[in-house]
């Protein structure tokens, strides 16, 4: 099914930009008339990482005149692996100054306006307010919630993409351009249970799906702003990288739905933190005062080599986690160990059990089955391997 075009044309190319997108303009369905709606649209792309970068270099490649990149974060060398936007020299740097050079080389006529903020519910209306199109990068349940209903209450489509491991997924969400049209709400109405669903940084991504899965974003926001093509609005689009499988679903508006649908009880923006829940009630209640630093476990490992205390440190997270850096003195038993019970014909009865993952996170949700099997004193450690590293011992990589 074809929509109009989002945006109208500029009033002319210049002869410089003739020459730029001429690739652009011999095609029919494209032309001078697409080529002005796009030197005409202002795309927000939020994040600057995985889906953001191929999303900014080819979006500024094609003309789109004003980008904006919503991003706070700086530049670290495992974004290097996927996020090709940046480079080594720009480790460090604000992702969105160095998002922004990298445009500047691809395309000198592209406006591009920072955001150097982390969205919330005081400044995401503001942010988003006077762009046609956003282009979804973002890597939490709670932002692309948020995402979703700012975008709704606005009228702005957008395009959403998702990527794990192998597997990556996007659609365009557009209800202010059909009335039948679903938005995220429709496709996810709930968010996955806290713990149940790794991010990249716990699951790792591979390098190259982000461009699988940016280009698909793109392609749809180029399809949305010029009015060519069926874009994805009402369907999921869903990759396997691992097997080469592309799939095709149709999403149907749900009558039901608490943002779009007949009886709406979300109408305004809510706490998105308490509604995904970054841990559940029960691990939230098993790490109250049950929570110790790493610099309370360095001194708990040097009182164990001293033996003037026992405990085992337990780490959750998986063996090729493990393989790239480690607490020392710590033994291994995943997290799924835990899930599926057989982790805890591995503990000690008459030690303390003390347990870690990459932050935190799943420690807490695995704390909360050691002490619902009767381990009364067992602890986890805030912050986890990324703490330790950061503060006791940085010669160990980070990941």
């Amino acid at each position: 099914m074809s929509f109009p075009p989002l945006v109208e044309p500029a009033d002319e190319l210049t002869i410089d930009e003739v020459r730029r997108y001429s690739r652009h303009l011999i095609i029919p369905d494209v032309g001078m008339s697409g080529q002005k709606r796009l030197k005409n649209a202002k795309v927000l792309v939020i994040g600057a990482g995985g889906l953001g970068s191929p999303a900014l270099l080819y979006l500024a490649a094609a003309g789109v005149h004003t980008l904006g990149i919503a991003e706070f974060d700086e530049v670290d060398e495992s974004n290097l692996q996927r996020q090709i936007i940046h480079g080594q020299s720009d480790i460090g740097k604000s992702k969105a100054q160095s998002a922004k050079e990298s445009i500047a080389e691809a395309n000198p006529y592209v406006e591009v306006i920072l955001h150097e903020q982390r969205l919330d519910n005081d400044n995401v209306m503001d942010v988003f307010r006077g762009y046609d199109l956003i282009v979804d990068g973002t890597d939490n349940f709670a932002t692309r919630y948020m995402v979703n209903d700012a975008a709704y209450f606005l009228g702005i489509p957008y395009v959403w993409g998702s990527i794990y491991r192998f597997d990556g997924q996007a659609s365009v969400f557009a209800p202010s351009m059909a009335p039948d049209a679903p938005c995220y709400r429709c496709l996810y109405p709930e968010p996955p249970p806290p713990g149940m669903v790794p991010s990249c940084a716990e699951g790792g991504v591979l390098g190259v799906l982000c461009a699988a899965i940016g280009s698909i974003q793109v392609n749809e926001a180029i399809k949305v702003l010029t009015g060519i093509g069926d874009p994805a609005i009402g369907k999921l689009v869903i990759y396997d990288a691992l097997e080469l499988e592309w799939r095709k679903l149709k999403v149907r508006k749900d009558p039901n739905c608490a943002l779009c649908g007949e009886n709406p009880t979300v109408t305004g923006l809510i706490d998105y933190d308490a509604f995904c829940g970054a841990i559940s009630d029960e691990a939230a209640d098993a790490a109250a005062g049950s929570t110790i630093s790493v610099t309370t476990l360095e001194h708990m490992l040097k009182e164990r080599e001293e033996g003037t205390r026992d405990f085992v440190l337990v780490d959750v997270r998986e063996p090729n986690e493990y393989e790239i850096n480690k607490i020392p003195g710590s033994v291994l038993i995943p997290k799924g160990e835990f899930l599926n019970g057989s982790a805890l014909e591995k503990l000690p009865a008459d030690k303390q059990v003390v347990m870690h993952c990459k932050s935190g996170v799943r420690s807490a949700e695995t704390l909360a089955i050691v002490k619902g099997a009767g381990y009364a004193d067992a602890v986890h450690v805030g912050g986890g391997v990324v703490a330790w590293v950061n503060q006791i011992d940085p010669s160990q990589p980070t990941y």
